[in-house]
């Protein structure tokens, strides 16, 4: 077997654990939403009060995101992200066994910090072992790979729920969060990623701090920081709440509107394996993200201000989807043309809290404008987000115009 051979074979097992590991870190993004009535009935409280363990999850890991890559720089990615996926596991097993809403929020926190190291961990892993010439597709796989585990864990969830109970479904997701870390264990030497040597001279780590609020308060990196805040605004909206406008705005039938999501996701997944290609050959990615994002949100103003039929309905936000999706492995490769050597864990893991505060932040305007009646706000909303992400895609530094950075 040649170089190019070998090179082929241990890109694609690379890939295929770190985007595994990340479909479990989307998994569990959607593993106690499902169980929400359950949870409801079980402990005697609001939907309010559980949506606020949510909020703990998504707060906590945007707060150690950042530290994370600092960890993954310093100690190896292979380790963070076994701590990650065990963390996720040790969560849903508290909570599986909790005597009431109290325990929640604690777990809430464990969860967090385990979801805070995909990121850094992920991308520092793939820009250290993956070829150049592959690196696009190999960030559209980890995309995907989020994708599904959003879209599996709704199903698994509420499936165990209803057929079992909610605390079998619980430690059923804690079984999958094990297996992901075996999985991780057994491949460790393949993902194992360079460890800096800490600095012990005094002044060279003033010297090192110094340059480290220098990167992250550069324009560049702001900019990335901004452009995943507003494009996870924008997105979660569109998953978490866009069932519930349509309903409101057409009387369009739960059902048939929360298939919408899976319509949209399934297009994201497809156009994100596509997005991969194109970004691998062009290199054009301030390009990419520019036309897919505002033809996504034009397919999102039609459904918002036009009545469908389901079929058309499906299709248009199938569409929508896919072409958010070709955008996604651009905007990762326009992050790690920003990002100088031997800094992928700590500015993916900087960049990356952007997206946890996204989904922090944008929920709670979404319910307002629905609880007072606002459903027809919903999607200019959306188009204005998406023009904003647009406006800051643009305006980060493309380094790799004249030839593909060398993997870290």
């Amino acid at each position: 077997m040649d170089g190019s051979q070998l090179g082929l074979k241990r890109d694609i097992r690379v890939i295929g654990v770190v985007g595994a590991a990340h479909g479990g870190s989307h998994f569990f993004h959607l593993v106690l939403p499902p169980l929400f009535p359950w949870l409801r009935e079980a402990f005697d409280v609001s939907y309010t009060e559980l949506a606020l363990v949510m909020t703990v999850f998504f707060a906590v890991s945007a707060l150690a995101q950042a530290a994370a890559g600092f960890v993954v720089d310093r100690i190896g990615a292979a380790k963070v992200l076994t701590f990650g996926l065990a963390s996720l596991g040790v969560g849903a097993v508290l909570i599986a066994m909790a005597p009431g809403y109290w325990a929640l929020p604690p777990a809430a926190i464990l969860l967090g910090l385990g979801n805070s190291v995909f990121h850094p961990a992920d991308y520092a892993i793939l820009n250290h072992h993956i070829t150049p010439n592959r690196m696009a597709r190999a960030f559209s796989v980890h995309t995907v790979g989020g994708t599904l585990g959003w879209a599996l864990a709704p199903l698994v969830m509420a499936s165990s729920a209803a057929l079992v109970s909610w605390r079998f479904a619980l430690v059923l997701a804690a079984v999958i969060a094990l297996i992901l870390t075996l999985l991780v264990l057994f491949s460790r030497r393949q993902l194992e990623t360079p460890k800096q040597q800490r600095t012990t001279n005094a002044a060279d780590r003033r010297q090192e701090r110094g340059a480290l609020v220098a990167l992250f308060l550069s324009g560049p990196i702001l900019l990335c920081f901004a452009y995943f805040a507003l494009q996870a605004s924008g997105f979660l909206a569109v998953q978490s709440f866009m069932p519930l406008a349509l309903h409101e705005l057409f009387g369009t039938p739960m059902i048939i509107a929360t298939g919408t999501i899976t319509a949209f996701m399934l297009g994201s997944a497809m156009g994100t394996l596509i997005g991969g290609v194109i970004a691998d050959a062009s290199g054009r990615f301030q390009l990419m993200i520019a036309v897919g994002l505002a033809l996504s949100a034009g397919c999102l103003l039609l459904v918002g201000y036009v009545p469908m039929q389901p079929a058309l309905l499906f299709g248009v936000l199938a569409i929508a989807g896919s072409l958010q999706g070709t955008t996604t492995p651009a905007r990762d490769m326009l992050v790690r043309s920003a990002t100088p050597p031997g800094s992928t864990g700590k500015v993916f893991g900087f960049v990356y809290s952007g997206l946890d505060l996204g989904a922090t932040v944008m929920p709670l305007v979404m319910g307002w404008l629905l609880d007072h009646g606002h459903a027809q706000a919903f999607f200019p909303l959306i188009a204005a987000v998406t023009l904003l992400t647009i406006l800051t895609a643009t305006s980060i530094p493309n380094r790799r115009a004249a030839a593909p950075a060398a993997a870290e």
